[in-house]
């Protein structure tokens, strides 16, 4: 009898979870069982692991083979862990040797032998990082393991290969960090919407806080020009935050791309959208839209014509910047920091207001459709603003705007200034960071004043209020707030008055 242990990461959500794979033999009947809550795919690996030993030319012992899959109380899923439980059987039968305890094993099998990415590593590469040991993977996962585990992630094309590395045979080398992109992919520059002066604007301030933007106005307007732009105009990710978003994409399915794994995701998925597509669930639990855009962009046209129930479900990531997936029989928490833009019409038609379009909804049906925006979720936008319809008398005599790498390289510095006084970004300033960061002149706590008597500000929209005024003091690199940047944090939320949504 032999009993070998190797490890496996079930990477069933971000914490990717570590799984240990014991193998017991024993005489008697031949049988082959797997214990320890596997589901169906990982029960078929019994005919793939006995397949590749065999057709790798190495013998599958005879007896009865026993593979725990512990912890017990854990469900298991996917084909990732056949390596882990191929190598257990070697082991325990003697054909294999090597330090197990320094090693995790993550790969599906195919029955000739070869190993087959199972996607999802990023996780399990960082957890095994975070541990200490090395990874051993298949080829068309190691780029993506080597972005967290560099010189510790080792991939191999078969299972023979793995033995002879573990051998020492053939040492397999590690696979190297992989190149990012030298240059962001080009997205469509804000040059090419012309006019829209304060739109444009307010777009800018968004992407140097990280505000959410609420863009309201007739069809045609560019209010989706502006929201496909301001990816382009947001600075590449630091590190951290890079791996917390590829970790969400990993587990996901949608897969990292490790040329452009810093660039801040945009996600802009159709009004129909179902609350659970939205928020995330699933079975195992899985994220939802809000999560893959973490530390990036989700862009919600049309908004008011989202369910209802997706809706309301905004509210709790937008507060939190996380969302909690509860089943029966799993919760996982996945990260939801993302910055919310969107865009709707006046009302049902779209013209409701515009000089040179005719309306033919009525105010009831105004009032509903303006009713579906709740009081609490206008209050989680930090700016609104108009996008009115311009004629081609303005449009032609627009002058040129400015192209996304100039207002890029404004935002960066924003940026890159508040981050260095109080380490993030303005839109996540809170308590006393806050306050220590929005020291007001005399002339901008009038001005504050002022504002708060005649909105009637909450102290949330007080607090919102101020990171706008924040952000607009750091694009003009000064430190004291000022009364013109009250006031036009002021301008920045007229939208949001005008709906109801001051508070």
């Amino acid at each position: 009898m032999a009993l070998a242990v190797t490890r496996a990461r079930a990477a069933l959500g971000v914490s990717a979870p570590e799984v240990r794979v014991e193998v017991h033999l024993a005489p008697g009947l031949p049988a082959f069982s797997l214990v320890g809550l596997p589901r169906a795919e990982v029960r078929e690996a019994r005919d793939r692991v006995r397949s590749a030993i065999i057709n790798s030319g190495l013998t599958f012992p005879v007896g009865r083979v026993t593979v725990n899959l512990a912890p017990a109380d854990l469900p298991k899923g996917g084909g990732r862990f056949d390596l882990a439980i191929a190598i257990g059987v070697l082991a325990a039968s003697g054909q294999v040797h090597g330090d197990l305890d320094s090693l995790e094993f993550i790969g599906e099998l195919a029955l000739g032998g070869e190993l087959r990415e199972v996607g999802a590593t990023l996780p399990a590469a960082r957890a095994a990082r975070d541990a200490g040991r090395r990874l051993i993977i298949p080829a068309g996962d190691g780029a993506e393991a080597a972005l967290v585990h560099p010189q510790g992630a080792i991939a191999a094309q078969r299972l023979l290969a793995v033995l002879d590395h573990l051998d020492g045979r053939d040492p397999l080398p590690p696979v190297g960090p992989a190149a990012a992109a030298e240059q962001r992919p080009r997205g469509p520059d804000l040059a090419e919407v012309r006019g829209q002066a304060g739109p444009r604007r307010a777009l800018e301030v968004a992407a140097a806080g990280g505000h959410n933007l609420l863009l309201s106005g007739p069809p045609g307007t560019g209010k989706s020009m502006l929201a496909e732009r301001l990816p382009g105009l947001l600075p590449p990710l630091p590190e951290a935050e890079a791996l917390e978003a590829a970790a969400v994409r990993s587990v996901s399915g949608a897969g990292v791309d490790p040329a452009t794994w810093r660039v801040p995701a945009f996600r802009a998925p159709h009004h129909t959208v179902s609350a659970a597509a939205l928020i995330g669930g699933g079975q195992p639990p899985r994220p939802g839209e809000v999560s893959l855009a973490h530390r990036g962009v989700l862009f919600l046209d049309e908004f008011p014509e989202l369910p209802r129930n997706a809706l309301e479900a905004l509210r709790e990531p937008l507060q939190a910047r996380q969302v909690s997936i509860a089943r029966s029989n799993a919760r996982v928490t996945y990260p939801a920091a993302f910055q919310l833009v969107a865009a709707m019409n006046p009302c049902p038609c779209g013209y409701h207001g515009d000089p040179r379009g005719v309306c033919r909804c009525t105010p009831e049906q105004v009032a509903r459709y303006r009713d579906r925006m709740t009081g609490p979720l206008l209050d989680r936008f930090d700016i609104a603003v108009e996008v009115p319809r311009l004629s081609a008398r303005e449009l032609t005599a627009a002058p040129a705007a400015e192209p996304s790498g100039v207002v890029a390289e404004r935002v960066a510095r924003a940026r890159e200034r508040r981050r260095q006084r109080s380490g993030v970004i303005a839109a996540e300033l809170a308590g006393e960071a806050l306050e220590s960061a929005c020291a007001l002149v005399p002339e901008a706590e009038a001005t504050l004043e002022r504002a708060t008597e005649v909105i009637g500000l909450s102290p949330r929209g007080h607090h919102r209020l101020l990171r706008v005024a924040r952000t607009l003091a750091d694009l003009d690199e000064v430190d004291p707030i000022e009364g013109r940047h009250v006031a036009e944090a002021v301008g920045l939320r007229r939208g949001l008055e005008e709906r109801g949504g001051a508070g």
